[in-house]
């Protein structure tokens, strides 16, 4: 018997939220303290031993920081924007399968919230839709520096999407389905990485730009954009795009490791989550150090190396691999 009614998928929602927002609290933690010894200087340490109470003080600080709203903002966007980038980071989680299904008894209790036959197709149009509640943000804002921050994003989100895409349909060839835990059963014998290095690199720069960090960070260069789509925002609202970053950022993650590093797949000595949980962690801690070390690239040479390299590539990327598999 399958776990599949709606309590057992609001449960496992209810769980998947409170995991999330834990994970992002002390990610931000981590990535601090990372960023203070990759700095040679000190990260958080006052606030609990360790720093380690640091996120709650946090979260204090932002439920009682005074949410302004400036005076000419279109009231409604400026609340909703936030809440679109929240809710799409959560959306896009929901199907990813942290491990095979558990079998409990008589039930069996997927590791996901749904699994669906189109899952790379339902994950990309949910990361798609994050765009809008950036350009919404700063065009609400009626403010000059957050609505080039939002333009700059949607162009860069948009761009690099389509090497993106063109880079996935390579694993999707070679896997025969659309749908995740099928991807990963086909890399039983031999992880897509080998099959599909130019893929690999290609997918992850594209994932970079699309959860804009570092060096693709543009459409927050404080030293042009003071904050970029955000600057108007504060509070709660501000801690919502935060919290839709760093789950985008776990997120996509996910994504590289299911596609491309065999997901949960392993030596048998680890249970399969624990493999998935440490190849995603890899990623993470791969975004955190590209951040202490890289620097931000000027924006018309990311756009540039976007079409005119990255989807060059792509594309023959993928005539390679669909000609590998017709001759096979």
């Amino acid at each position: 018997m399958v776990a599949d009614s709606l309590v057992a998928v609001t449960i496992r929602s209810l769980v998947l939220i409170i995991v999330l927002l834990t994970v992002f609290a002390y990610l931000m933690l981590f990535e601090r303290k990372f960023l203070g010894w990759f700095h040679l200087r000190l990260g958080p340490n006052r606030t609990g031993p360790w720093g380690l109470a640091q996120p709650i003080a946090d979260g204090v600080k932002m439920i009682f920081k005074e949410d302004i709203i400036p005076r000419d903002a279109d009231r409604f966007i400026f609340k909703l924007a936030p809440v679109i980038s929240l809710f799409v980071a959560f959306a896009a989680f929901a199907v990813i399968p942290v491990g095979p299904p558990l079998k409990i008894g008589n039930w069996t209790v997927p590791l996901s919230i749904a699994d669906p036959n189109a899952g790379v197709l339902v994950l990309l149009a949910f990361t798609s839709l994050g765009v809008y509640g950036i350009a919404l943000g700063g065009w609400a804002s009626q403010s000059k520096y957050s609505l080039l921050g939002a333009l700059r994003s949607t162009a860069q989100m948009i761009s690099y999407e389509l090497t993106m895409g063109m880079s996935l349909v390579g694993v999707i060839l070679l896997a025969g389905s659309l749908r995740l835990s099928d991807i990963v059963t086909a890399q039983e014998s031999l992880w897509f990485i080998v099959r599909q290095p130019v893929g690999f690199i290609l997918f992850f720069i594209s994932v970079v730009a699309e959860v804009n960090r570092v060096p693709f960070d543009l459409p927050e260069a404080e030293t042009e954009l003071v904050a970029g789509y955000h600057t108007e925002y504060s509070g709660m609202r501000f801690a919502m795009f935060a919290i839709a970053e760093y789950v985008n950022m776990i997120t996509v993650s996910s994504l590289v490791t299911l596609l491309y590093l065999g997901g949960w797949r392993g030596p048998a000595f680890l249970p399969p989550v624990v493999w998935f949980l440490l190849k995603v962690s890899f990623f993470v801690f791969l975004f955190i150090w590209m951040r202490a070390t890289l620097p931000r690239l000027r924006y018309d040479r990311l756009m540039a190396f976007g079409w005119k390299v990255m989807l060059p590539v792509a594309f023959l990327n993928l005539v390679a691999t669909a000609a590998w598999v017709a001759f096979r």
